[in-house]
């Protein structure tokens, strides 16, 4: 057979596993004895051969590869006449520790892939939980904002927008004087721009005294444009303002948004 023909059989791969008879491993080594590209072709063989095995088997220095493929070859072949044969028993041993070795890392892997999906699934029982938590306090209060509005002991009150800063504006309260608390719905008040906030005052009108109640702001929120304000004098009426951040001592006049009367 001429070198073309070898290559073409597949009989170079067979000899590099160490499967060929006898007779066919004297012929392809002296094949690879005569032709150079032959020879080539074994050595590209066998470096496929190790790189396919480092491919699905778990990682493995190039040293113990190369130890590997050198003792498959010394173990087939024939120190007399040259000639590899198939020596079944160390092939098995070598196969068997690579399949060992495979094994241990494929249930590494898998272990791995477990823990992960453990943490993502804990992660997300974590968010339910505390989304969970959220909707029961947002329940809570919003059945406490409810037994206000049904009260008897809460005044309702709708205060109009200054004409010459936000006409189409209004909020409404609802007081209760006895126990001096105030529930605030601010879903007619426009959004507030960045860096500024509303502003809630307390007002006696002659003189006029004004007692900042308190920021509409998450800390004083019941629920969605609902705020609640206690501890503050007893009012005559209820102004509200547009703020600097973090509020001011004094009500900025010219920001007066919302000014009604609570009295009756």
């Amino acid at each position: 057979m001429d070198p073309e023909e070898i290559i073409a059989s597949g009989k170079l791969e067979m000899y590099a596993c160490g499967a060929l008879s006898l007779t066919e491993s004297q012929e392809v080594q002296e094949a690879i004895n005569t032709f150079p590209e032959v020879r080539r072709e074994l050595e590209l063989i066998e470096e496929s051969l190790l790189l396919l095995a480092e491919t699905v088997s778990p990682p493995v220095q190039a040293m113990t590869w190369t130890a590997i493929l050198n003792s498959i070859r010394n173990t087939n072949s024939n120190t007399n006449d040259n000639v590899r044969t198939m020596n079944w028993p160390a092939i098995t041993g070598w196969a068997a520790a690579i399949l060992f070795m495979g094994g241990i890392m494929w249930m590494l892997k898998q272990n791995s892939e477990l823990n992960n999906s453990i943490q993502v699934t804990t992660t997300e029982n974590t968010v339910l939980r505390e989304e969970k938590a959220n909707t029961e306090t947002q329940l809570a209060e919003n059945n406490e904002v409810l037994e206000v509005l049904r009260s008897k002991d809460y005044q309702a009150f709708t205060l109009p927008g200054n004409q010459a800063v936000a006409p189409e504006a209004f909020a409404k309260v609802y007081l209760n004087k006895k126990e001096n608390i105030a529930y605030i719905d601010t879903k007619g008040l426009p959004t507030p721009p960045r860096g500024k906030v509303y502003q809630v005052w307390s007002l006696k009108m002659e003189p006029l005294t004004p007692t900042s109640v308190g920021l509409i702001s998450a800390e004083s929120q019941m629920g969605e444009g609902i705020y609640k304000f206690v501890n503050f004098p007893e009012p005559e009426a209820f102004g509200i303002t547009l703020e600097p951040e973090g509020g001011s001592e004094t009500p900025t006049m010219s920001q007066l948004y919302i000014l009604g009367m609570v009295t009756i």
